[in-house]
């Protein structure tokens, strides 16, 4: 059932519904193998105090890391677990570069599994590690991008491929039946850069059961765009996924599984292509005002309602399906980029916006998607940052996962310094984590993004990539309960 712009505005004068807008954007804008056997530990801190620097939140000031790879507070340590280049497959090739979207699953005999996203575009020749062409697991022999499974034992890590021969494999998602979907974030066609099938779908990879990877089957019933992450409604079933474009900007769409549709192992790809509803969102404040773009909001706090519109040719066959749409009839983002389960809804990040948005310029925002009550809510809204080299603001969320201890764990994909944050429940937010690796020059440094960031099942480790050149890192240490801040 449909929330209408009358119902939310009266439901927003009898309940306050949220709507009271607390914070502002210029108030956040500083808020601030043998291989794999190896672990770093981070023995002292000094400087600055978190007390001082984020309200008593977090785990203490970063201490640079001597080996020049990962910065962590005091008495956190971490652990190399796959190197592109260096480290190996089961099959023995090196593993593929560009980690991305990352989730972990309990495996056997008490190990980790991992599924790894590789953002890889385009022909194979382009990359100097791509997704090896395993028999049996390949999409598109031409294209670049897959998955790899990782599996983590204390004194020992074995990878191997999930799927192969797909294109841009971004943030994905996990599923309560215990797979991974793994989405591509292109809309290539045929014939364009190289690729012998059309890309831009989702593909289902079981990270426990190689046997049920063969011969992979997009689940077009989830649509032909640049997909960027999904989850799963545990409790209605419905699937909520970002996409990541401009020129228009993209979408958060909604699917809705046919009547009587069990999900389960596998059972995506036995979907007819046009199986259920496919729909994407637009939303209205609680005067009943369309909005047209996330980046109208300048408070967190804000609260909008949510209606779904439905997708005239998810397939794309002939015109990208953002571009289905005239203004009036959806809401777009700049950069709708990771999202994330927990406390009964999904977490939704917008990297930025700037020009190519209608409304207020911002470095990243996290909403809040109840499906319940079908409202948006503003929870984190980073101000421009005026100076992304040196340490210190946050700036562009990226991937994103819900802490066992609180609030939220954000990759950060911004301009100069890269970390891993936290963000409280107040929206607060705080440093885990810094990028070390240079991979400009003395005089340019540049520093890659972080991905995948996911909390192991027991919720002792966090791992988390570094996507130039591709590194997975096990990060431990004195996690505890975040105050709401």
């Amino acid at each position: 059932m449909s929330l209408s712009r009358r119902d939310f505005a009266r439901q927003s004068a009898i309940t306050g519904a949220g709507v009271v807008l607390v914070g502002s954007v210029g108030a956040l804008a500083t808020a601030p193998n043998a291989l794999a056997a190896t672990e770093t530990e981070v023995e002292g801190a000094g400087g600055e105090s978190a007390e001082a620097r984020h309200g008593g939140v977090g785990y203490g000031p970063l201490v640079t890391d001597p080996k020049g790879l990962l910065s962590l507070p005091a008495g956190f340590s971490y652990r190399v677990i796959t190197y592109s280049g260096r480290t190996k497959l089961d099959s023995g090739e090196f593993t593929p570069s560009n980690h991305d979207g990352t989730s972990t699953f309990e495996g056997p005999r008490g190990a980790t599994l991992l599924v790894n996203n590789h953002e890889l575009k385009g022909p194979r020749s382009d990359w100097s590690h791509p997704v090896p062409l395993t028999e049996g697991l390949v999409y598109d022999p031409a294209a670049s991008g897959g998955c790899t499974v990782v599996e983590v034992r204390r004194d020992k890590v074995a990878e191997w491929v999930g799927i192969a021969g797909t294109s841009t494999n971004c943030a994905g998602g996990n599923t309560p039946w215990g797979t991974w979907l793994t989405c591509e974030e292109t809309e290539d066609k045929a014939g364009q850069n190289g690729m012998t099938k059309d890309h831009g779908y989702v593909f289902e990879v079981d990270p426990q059961d190689r046997r049920r990877n063969k011969n992979p089957k997009p689940v077009k019933a989830l649509g032909r765009y640049a997909h960027e992450a999904v989850v799963v409604d545990p409790k209605r079933g419905r699937l909520y996924l970002t996409e990541d474009a401009s020129g228009p900007n993209g979408l958060l769409y909604r699917w809705t599984p046919p009547q009587g549709f069990e999900h389960g192992h596998g059972r995506l790809a036995t979907l007819a292509d046009d199986a259920g509803a496919l729909q994407a969102f637009r939303c209205f404040d609680s005067g009943g005002k369309f909005v047209d773009d996330l980046s109208r909001a300048t408070r967190t706090g804000t609260v909008y309602g949510v209606d779904w519109v439905d997708v005239p040719d998810r397939d794309a066959k002939s015109v990208s399906v953002r571009k289905q749409f005239t203004d009036g009839q959806v809401t777009r983002a700049r950069k709708l980029e990771g999202m994330w389960w927990g406390d009964g809804g999904v977490y939704i990040v917008s990297s930025y916006a700037r020009a190519e948005s209608p409304g207020q310029a911002h470095d990243g925002a996290v909403w809040f998607y109840d499906p319940k009550r079908r409202t948006l809510t503003l929870k984190v809204l980073i101000g421009v940052n005026p100076a992304p080299s040196v340490d210190g603001a946050f700036d562009g969320p990226d991937n994103i996962t819900v802490s066992p201890y609180g609030g939220l764990v954000i990759a950060e994909d911004g301009e100069g310094v890269q970390h891993l944050f936290g963000a409280t429940e107040s929206g607060r937010t705080y440093p885990i984590a810094r990028n070390e690796l240079n991979i400009g020059t003395a005089e340019a440094p540049e520093y890659s993004e972080f991905t995948g960031v996911t909390f192991s099942p027991d919720g002792r480790t966090l791992f988390a990539n570094i996507q130039d050149p591709g590194i997975m890192l096990a990060i431990t240490g004195p996690w505890k309960r975040q105050k709401r801040g």
